[in-house]
């Protein structure tokens, strides 16, 4: 009896808890049933969660053809494929967004894709280079439009250590915080075939340009690491001169004591012949610089500079987004080239000379950079420049009969200063006078084409081809070489009166030369490269072992048209070049432009007078 009662209150006890569950709603649904339901919800959840994940992995994405025979192709040798630290950038990584509701956003416009895939639209490599352009302007414009949301989920700003990062790169992520760059604007074609050239130039300026809506604040600690790289550098070039003085001064004492013990010799061999009667007498070697001998180099500062060979690299290359990534911060920031490059001339030397960049008929062995210690100095009327570089070995040019361009001048060295008013001089330095149309470059004009303008003949040499010349100098320079036109602008002379005009305000550079065979020239440039009439520049050289030593004399005021006055209180911009191993026209190598002052220890070329 008792046993039947206690199953009867079990029965009354299921029968409740039963009825309460069908009775306890949520949401208008009884507790079971939503117990159900939240058990389907996470299996659907996992299923929808992990067919997504699905759809992000290498595998998936390469499983057609289209993609496994492009893009994923020109994807393995890059960095975002196998690098060091064996972290890889899948293609979800940069073209499926993090965040949820953008990740479905994506997942959807996907279905395009799916479509594209069913109807054949890039099922041969014909078709996908023919929609190649299409499809990389939709992926650069999302990534415009989201700052790079894809690329800053592993690359952040805010986390960037400077002093890890090279000097160009140091300054651009710089200047990116403080104008609203983003990486896309810089970082096109680091995964996939570059085709940024294949923009119109009205699509490049409006992808590349900054957006204030992407300005951040610097960091303390990018700042700081930024700070620690400098000091560290600083500290490092520092050093490199501290040896390069002490090499110097060990090569200058040795040649000293050369010196010295060839006039003893001399000297001896003069008393030995006097007391034997005969009154000749050998003259003792010089030392020193004939038309510098007031002055005591040793006395004089040296910097260090490094001269790189530039190639077919024109002011117009130069300005030009397509040609030079860093058009924009020179034409629009202001930027000068030193800005980015001063720490990679070495490095630029050798990928042009090379043929790789910028040089379409490279010199084969033709040294990239030449490692170049200046002194300069002043005695109150005249300015001494000298320049010391190591000697190199001959390398035979190869579109030249004889393997020397110049085969009665070994080396050649010129000085420019620049004057007033000329178009980005202050950012380019001697760069304003190397256009697209000179000699040897691409759009050098042949001798059929200069002889289509025979008035510019009259008025300008162009018999051995165009020479360096200011844009300010023509009506017209074409820079983009839009619609197949030549860069350059030769043949686009201004009239006389307004050439005449700008050479009286000083639109003009001031260019001293050294040439063994004829000593130092007085040279301007404004239309061409022309001699003046002041034979006020005096120059000499020699090669002493394997050092070559160049000295240059002029007077600090002007000697007459063509000549900047030098006086202090005022900078000038100046570069250097030598044409060495018996080269000419363009294949020297330049420094890139420096700032000169008399008697100004902020400037970097300080002229300190003796």
């Amino acid at each position: 009896m008792s046993d039947n009662s206690e199953n009867t209150t079990q029965d009354a006890k299921g029968k409740g808890m039963s009825a309460w569950l069908k009775r306890t709603l949520i949401f208008g649904v009884p507790l079971t049933g939503a117990a159900i339901f939240f058990v389907f919800g996470i299996i659907f959840w996992g299923g929808f969660n992990t067919a997504m994940e699905a759809t992000n992995t290498m595998t998936f994405c390469i499983s057609c053809h289209e993609m496994e025979n492009n893009v994923y192709e020109e994807y393995k040798p890059t960095i975002h494929h196998q690098n060091r630290t064996g972290v890889r950038a899948t293609c979800s990584d940069c073209h499926v967004p993090d965040p949820w509701i953008h990740k479905m956003v994506r997942k959807v416009e996907a279905s395009k894709e799916v479509w594209g895939k069913i109807t054949g639209t890039i099922n041969t490599k014909e078709k996908f280079e023919a929609k190649r352009l299409y499809l990389a302007k939709r992926v650069w414009n999302t990534m415009k439009n989201t700052d790079s949301r894809e690329c800053r989920n592993c690359h952040n700003f805010e986390s960037m250590a400077p002093e890890f990062q090279k000097p160009r790169a140091r300054k651009q992520h710089l200047n990116a915080f403080k104008t609203g760059q983003t990486c896309i604007d810089c970082h096109k074609g680091i995964a996939h075939k570059n085709i940024r050239d294949l923009l119109t130039d009205e699509e490049l300026e409006a992808l590349e340009a900054p957006n204030p809506d992407f300005i951040r604040e610097v960091p303390e600690t990018y700042l700081a690491s930024l700070k620690k790289i400098e000091e560290i550098e600083a500290a490092q070039t520092k050093a490199e001169e501290e040896a390069k003085k002490a090499a110097a001064d060990a090569m200058k004492a040795k040649i000293a004591k050369a010196v010295e013990a060839a006039v003893a010799k001399e000297q001896a061999k003069a008393a030995a012949a006097a007391s034997g009667g005969s009154s000749d007498s050998a003259a003792a070697p010089s030392s020193g610089d004939s038309i510098a001998g007031n002055v005591d180099w040793n006395a004089v500062d040296e910097k260090s500079m490094t001269l790189f060979y530039p190639g077919q690299a024109s002011f117009e290359w130069v300005q030009y987004g397509k040609n030079h990534g860093g058009a924009r911060p020179v034409t629009k920031a202001g930027d000068r080239c030193t800005t980015c490059h001063a720490k990679e001339l070495k490095d630029m030397g050798a990928k042009i000379v090379s043929g790789e960049k910028a040089e379409e008929t490279p010199i084969p062995g033709k040294r990239g950079h030449i490692d170049m210690t200046l002194q300069a100095t002043h005695d109150k009327e005249n300015l001494y420049i000298r320049m010391q570089w190591e000697n190199g070995p001959h390398n035979p040019v190869p579109f030249v009969d004889g393997g020397k361009m110049d085969p009665e001048n070994e080396v050649k060295v010129a000085m420019m200063i620049a004057g007033n008013d000329i178009k980005l001089v202050e950012q380019a330095g001697c760069w304003a006078t190397c256009h697209h149309d000179s000699r040897y470059m691409p759009h050098a004009p042949a001798g059929e084409d200069i002889a289509k303008f025979p008035e510019v003949g009259e008025r300008i040499d162009v018999k051995d081809g165009v020479t360096k010349y200011l844009a300010e100098s023509r009506t017209k320079v074409e820079v983009k070489g839009r619609r197949g036109k030549k860069r350059g602008g030769w043949e686009k002379l201004k009239d006389q009166g307004d050439l005449d005009g700008q050479l009286a305000n000083g639109a003009f550079m001031d260019l001293m030369r050294y040439i063994p065979k004829v000593g130092g020239v007085n040279s301007s440039i404004l239309t061409e490269r022309k001699m003046d009439e002041a034979k006020s520049v005096m120059a000499e050289g020699k090669l002493e072992g394997d050092t070559w030593t160049v000295v240059l004399k002029r007077p600090l005021k002007a000697s007459g048209p063509g000549d900047i006055a030098l006086e202090p209180g005022k900078t000038y911009t100046v570069g250097f070049a030598i044409h060495d191993d018996y080269t000419n026209a363009r294949f020297h190598h330049v420094s890139l432009e420096y700032k000169l002052a008399l008697d100004n220890p902020e400037a970097e070329i300080n002229v300190v007078g003796k």
